[in-house]
């Protein structure tokens, strides 16, 4: 926020102990607490959804089946049918993440999916399943995927070390689009929300220019609110395009 003649655009990401003194002794920052948030607000929209189970859904029933099988087709369509399987986690992936950046465009609150650590921690989990899922079901013979089929064999020493440094950068390009993503559109808003204050306090002329930023910021909210679902939908996709060639043969 706007300090005087300056602006601390990055001082919203730090973390520091919250809910008092039991914060202070437990070590508590934003971030878990907002994790928690996250879970709780997703549970509660998929229990009050789902409860009523009408054949004529309200809303909130109507929303919750559409999100079930919006998620569902995007598993299976792209795993194939063992996306059944994977349904639950690409579901719960795609839901925390969109809540985590919803949750941290409201006044007072935080976005953890603007820091390294978790956005890391959630493509680590998802390299390591796919790893997993390679070994359940191709065995050892996924191994052979790092050398491209019909390439010459003489080719394999120069290869094979490319196809495996691209694999293991897969959870740090994933980390990193999701927090980057995160970082910008906060650190715009919180720039031009800091002009709006600045120019403010210029006076008359100063309330007439702040109308600018003002304009802007709507439009960064918007654009945030876009931005927040394609990143969780571009997570979740890639997390469904990485198990499908673990389940692949």
């Amino acid at each position: 926020m706007a300090n005087g003649s300056t602006i601390d655009a990055l001082g919203q990401f730090e973390l520091h102990p919250i809910l008092g003194s039991v914060g202070e002794t437990l070590r508590l920052s934003q971030s878990p607490v907002f994790m928690l948030i996250s879970v709780l607000l997703v549970l509660a929209f998929l229990y009050f959804g789902m409860r009523p189970a009408a054949v004529v859904p309200d809303r909130l029933q109507a929303a919750a089946e559409m999100s079930y099988e919006f998620i569902r087709d995007l598993a299976v369509g792209t795993i194939g049918e063992k996306g059944t399987v994977f349904f639950p986690f690409v579901f719960a992936l795609f839901f925390f993440i969109l809540t985590g950046n919803y949750l941290g465009l409201l006044p007072y609150s935080f976005t953890f999916t603007s820091h390294i650590a978790v956005t890391l921690a959630m493509a680590l989990t998802v390299f390591i399943m796919a790893i997993l899922a390679s070994l359940r079901y191709q065995g050892i013979g996924f191994l052979k995927h790092f050398m491209p089929e019909g390439a010459p064999i003489a080719l394999a020493p120069i290869l094979i070390p490319i196809e495996i440094l691209s694999y293991l950068s897969r959870p740090i390009s994933l980390s990193i689009r999701l927090f980057a993503n995160m970082v910008a559109g906060h650190v715009l808003l919180e720039v031009f929300a800091s002009f709006t204050i600045m120019l403010a306090g210029l006076g008359v002329a100063g309330h007439i220019l702040a109308v600018a930023p003002i304009v802007i910021n709507i439009a960064l909210m918007a654009l945030e609110l876009l931005v927040g679902l394609l990143q969780a939908y571009v997570f979740a996709i890639l997390t469904c395009i990485y198990l499908r060639e673990a389940v692949a043969h």
